[in-house]
C-alpha cells in the first residue's frame, strides 16, 4: 500500500514522526494554574514531572492525582517540580486541588493547546489520555509513561525514573 497523504498509513506514520520522543527538548509553555499564576518551562531549574489526566473528579484522576499528592515530599527530596494538567478551568482545578489538599499545581490546558503541542492521544478518539512526562532541568524528556487505567503506576514510574537521573 502507497502512503499518500490520504491514506491511513500516512496519518500513521505521520503521527509517529510527530509524537514527542525521549531525548527531545519539550516546546515552551506557559499556561495558568488553579490559582491563576502563570507557569513555564521556560527557566526550570529542576526537573519536572508534568502528568496529563483526563478530567477533575473522576474517580481515575482522583487516584492519581493523590498519588501524586501522597508522595509530593519524595519528588521534592528528588528535586522535582510537579504539575498536573488538564482541560479543566481555574475554578475546577482550584475546587479539585482543595477538596484533594494538593500541594502542586495543576494547569488549566482549557482549549488542549498544550495536550496538543505534547501529542497526548485521545483513547477512542474521544476521551482524553493519560500521559507522564518526566523532563530534566534541561528541558528534554527524559521518560514517558502511557497508561490510561493505572494512575499509581504513573507515580512510581516518575520516582524510578527521577532517582535514576539523580544518580547519574
Amino acid at each position: 500500500m502507497k502512503a499518500t497523504k490520504e491514506s491511513n498509513l500516512y496519518l500513521i506514520c505521520r503521527f509517529i514522526i510527530d509524537i514527542l520522543q525521549i531525548g527531545d527538548k519539550i516546546p515552551d509553555f506557559t499556561l495558568l494554574d488553579q490559582n491563576g499564576i502563570k507557569r513555564s518551562n521556560k527557566g526550570l531549574k529542576n526537573p519536572l514531572v508534568l502528568f496529563f489526566y483526563p478530567k477533575d473528579d473522576t474517580p481515575g484522576c482522583t487516584i492519581e492525582v493523590c498519588g501524586f499528592r501522597d508522595k509530593y515530599d519524595l519528588f521534592k527530596v528528588l528535586g522535582s517540580q510537579v504539575w498536573g494538567v488538564s482541560n479543566g478551568s481555574t475554578s475546577s482545578h482550584l475546587a479539585f486541588a482543595n477538596k484533594n489538599k494538593l500541594q502542586y499545581p495543576l494547569l488549566c490546558d482549557t482549549n488542549n493547546s498544550l495536550r496538543k503541542t505534547f501529542k497526548v492521544p485521545n483513547v477512542l478518539g474521544f476521551m482524553d489520555g493519560r500521559v507522564t512526562y518526566v523532563i530534566d532541568r534541561n528541558g528534554i524528556v527524559r521518560h514517558i509513561f502511557r497508561d490510561l487505567l493505572n494512575g499509581p503506576e504513573h507515580i512510581k514510574e516518575a520516582i524510578r525514573v527521577l532517582k535514576e537521573i539523580q544518580n547519574k
